[in-house]
C-alpha cells in the first residue's frame, strides 16, 4: 500500500489494506486520455442542489449516475436520473470486478471543473450502500489531493495525490470511522472527472 502524506508534516500514515487498495496506474495514458475525453463530450452532467446548514445550495461541482435502471442514485434530495450504461463505464466496472472480485452496479461520476470546484468532508453512509461498503474511485484529469480524517478526530489528517488513471478502493469500516474530501485549491487547475463504482441495494 502506498503511503499517504501527513497535512504539514513530513511524517506518513499507511493505511490498512483492509480499508484501502491503491493503483497508480490502472488505466494506461491512452486509455485514460480517451475516457477523459469521451465522458466530458457525452455525459449528461448536471449541477445539483444539497442542503447545508438549512439553506439549499448548488454542489460545487457537476454529476451524472449510470448503472441499472431499478438503481437511481439515493440522496437526502431526492433520487438523481439514472443513465444506462454506456460501453466504456460498462467495460471499466466489469474489469474492476475481474481484478478485484468485487461487484457493482452503478457508477457516480464527478466533474470538478476547476480549483475552485470540491466536495466537502463527508462518509459515504447512505443505507443503500450497506454497513461497509466498497466504493471502487478512478480518477481521470488534473491530479487532486483526496484527503482523510478521523470522523471523531480531526487533527488526524492525510492526503494521498489521485493522478490520471488511477484507482482507488474504499472498503471495510472506512466510512464509518473516516470522512474523506477533496479540497478547494488556491492553484489554478484543469478539469478532472471522478468515477465511484458502487453497490446500491434496494431498502
Amino acid at each position: 500500500m502506498t503511503q499517504l502524506s501527513l497535512f504539514d508534516s513530513e511524517d506518513l500514515y499507511e493505511f490498512p489494506k483492509d480499508l484501502l487498495e491503491y493503483r497508480e496506474h490502472f488505466l494506461n495514458q491512452e486509455e485514460a486520455d480517451r475516457l477523459k475525453i469521451h465522458l466530458l463530450e457525452t455525459a449528461p452532467w448536471k449541477q445539483r442542489t444539497q442542503k447545508m446548514y438549512d439553506k439549499m445550495v448548488l454542489t460545487p461541482r457537476l454529476t451524472a449516475w449510470y448503472g441499472d435502471k431499478e438503481n437511481a442514485y439515493p440522496s437526502e434530495n431526492g433520487k438523481l436520473e439514472t443513465n444506462p450504461w454506456i460501453p466504456e463505464l460498462l467495460s471499466l466496472k466489469q474489469r474492476i470486478e475481474e481484478t478485484f472480485g468485487y461487484q457493482f452496479n452503478s457508477v457516480l461520476l464527478n466533474l470538478y471543473r476547476d480549483h475552485n470546484d470540491s466536495v466537502a468532508w463527508h462518509r459515504d453512509k447512505e443505507s443503500r450502500y450497506g454497513n461497509r461498503p466498497v466504493i471502487a474511485s478512478i480518477s481521470l484529469g488534473q491530479t487532486r489531493n483526496f484527503d482523510f480524517r478521523k470522523k471523531d478526530h480531526h487533527q488526524s489528517k492525510y492526503s494521498l495525490p489521485l493522478p490520471h488513471g488511477s484507482l482507488l478502493i474504499m472498503k471495510g469500516d472506512l466510512q464509518e470511522n473516516w470522512e474523506h474530501r477533496i479540497a478547494k485549491s488556491v492553484t489554478s487547475m484543469k478539469e478532472r472527472i471522478n468515477l465511484t463504482f458502487r453497490l446500491v441495494r434496494e431498502v
